[in-house]
């Protein structure tokens, strides 16, 4: 009996944890530049006297598609699409450099160069300031071009240039904030041959449809699996009043 509860009970967590990483997925469908969370299960044998045939599978996220996603064009000067596998070095909320695909960048308040969620973009000398300009613009190489206020549109200044860098030979991680980091730690070189797409953004690589056909999927599995313990109950039940002894 216990052993299908332990198959149920795991199939369940395997269940949990691919629908939290489809949900993520379907939550950045629109987000651009996103790649979409990956599950994978593997067995966990028990130890121990008596237990050695008994193995309990566990299901997690354990890295991101890394299918590049379409680009098309939009016309705003400060979006970018990395092109290759070249990501944007920018700093997370810790004060740690990160990398991301997304290009939506645009100008704080305060004149710091951030991507749409908000993250500073790391230039040559760190987070990238844009001083007050009339046109911010960006090349394909990520250098960063500024009209300064009442200046002459004819004569930009070159302020700046984007990091980029590419993640050949080395293992990088996704974590919750949607950023990657170097596994283990660490940080990716610069690379002066990565390109950028300009007046143009990348899409999500996650199509909308299919996760929806991957999270009805996992929801009647999770159904299934709890009917199964629902079962096990009743004939658990069934069972001892079986072996009742009559009064």
């Amino acid at each position: 009996m216990d052993r299908l509860i332990y198959t149920s009970l795991t199939a369940m967590r395997g269940s949990q944890a691919r629908q939290t990483a489809i949900a993520n997925n379907l939550a950045n469908a629109q987000t651009p530049g996103f790649r979409g969370d990956m599950a994978e299960a593997q067995s966990l044998w028990l130890q121990g006297s008596g237990v050695n045939a008994r193995a309990m599978s566990s299901e997690e996220v354990i890295g991101a598609d890394m299918r590049a996603g379409a680009v098309f064009a939009t016309g705003r000067d400060l979006d970018v699409a990395m092109t290759g596998d070249a990501l944007l070095v920018v700093q997370a909320e810790n004060g740690e450099e990160a990398y991301t695909r997304r290009g939506d960048l645009q100008v704080s308040a305060s004149g710091l160069l951030t991507t749409g969620d908000g993250h500073p973009v790391q230039g040559a000398q760190g987070p990238v300031t844009i001083p007050p300009a009339d046109k911010v613009s960006i090349d394909s190489e990520g250098r960063i071009w500024v009209v300064p206020t009442g200046g002459d549109p004819q004569n930009p200044q070159e302020v700046d240039r984007l990091r980029l860098t590419t993640p050949a030979g080395s293992d990088i991680v996704k974590g919750l904030d949607n950023l990657f980091r170097v596994k283990g730690g660490g940080i990716l070189p610069d690379d002066p041959e990565a390109r950028v797409v300009t007046r143009s953004l990348e899409g999500s690589n996650v199509a909308a449809t299919s996760a929806l056909v991957e999270m009805i999927e996992a929801s009647r599995s999770w159904d299934s699996q709890l009917k199964l313990i629902s079962d096990a109950r009743d004939m658990d039940s069934a069972t001892a009043n079986l072996m009742q002894l009559p009064r």
